[in-house]
């Protein structure tokens, strides 16, 4: 029998509080231990840890790993940035032989390719950085202030983010499944309009919309 140890984690208290983007965890976990399990599986431990993803050392990712190399379990996390932001802290882990990782965002990603994401999305958030650095200088340099923009442009963005995450969570039941079943971006547009689902203006739906609200879902 696949046994399996489980880790999930959230950014701040508030997200450990309310559930926000636990359930989103949960969901992916649920999904890759139906659909990707190697035959019967068993869960020997869930761990939930409340801190950010730039810190190594967490007392409950701690506990995960001990069970793991104490049961020759495999580590199973929703994605691979639940895990660690740190591509330094992924590739130290993934040479330790005791410790078996799963994500079960990719399920069939094997250790090289899952070094190589983190790779790139630790390149992706530094230049995103960098970028967000360089439009604040020039705005500065125009003679913005900086302090009240940013208040208001946080408050309406949120504002904006949270609604667009109520209705991606709507028609999670609907794209999620047919997604890792392995329909195309176009095939889910096609049965959303098929099953009368609109969008948010009440249009049909066209793949690059599945495409932004399958990130909405994963954005957590």
């Amino acid at each position: 029998m696949q046994k399996y140890v489980t880790y999930k984690r959230v950014s701040t208290a508030d997200q450990g509080r309310s559930g926000l983007g636990l359930a989103a965890q949960e969901r992916d976990i649920g999904i890759f231990l139906e659909a990707y399990s190697e035959g019967p599986y068993e869960v020997l431990g869930d761990f939930v840890e409340v801190q950010t993803g730039k810190a190594d050392n967490r007392v409950e990712l701690t506990k995960a790993l001990e069970l793991v190399r104490a049961t020759g379990a495999e580590l199973l996390v929703a994605k691979l940035d639940r895990l660690s932001r740190k591509v330094s802290f992924i590739a130290t882990l993934m040479e330790d032989r005791r410790v078996s990782l799963r994500v079960a965002a990719m399920p069939s990603a094997d250790k090289f390719q899952l070094h190589i994401y983190a790779a790139l999305a630790e390149q992706e958030r530094e230049f995103i950085s960098i970028r967000t650095k360089a439009a604040l200088a020039e705005a500065k340099d125009r003679g913005v202030k900086l302090g009240g923009l940013r208040d208001a442009t946080g408050k309406r963005n949120q504002a904006v983010q949270a609604k667009a995450k109520e209705r991606a969570e709507k028609v999670a039941g609907i794209i999620v499944p047919l997604r890792n079943q392995g329909a195309s971006l176009r095939d889910i547009a096609a049965a959303l309009n098929n099953s009368g689902v609109v969008t948010a203006r009440g249009g049909q739906w066209q793949a690059s919309q599945v495409q932004r609200t399958l990130r909405r879902l994963d954005d957590v």
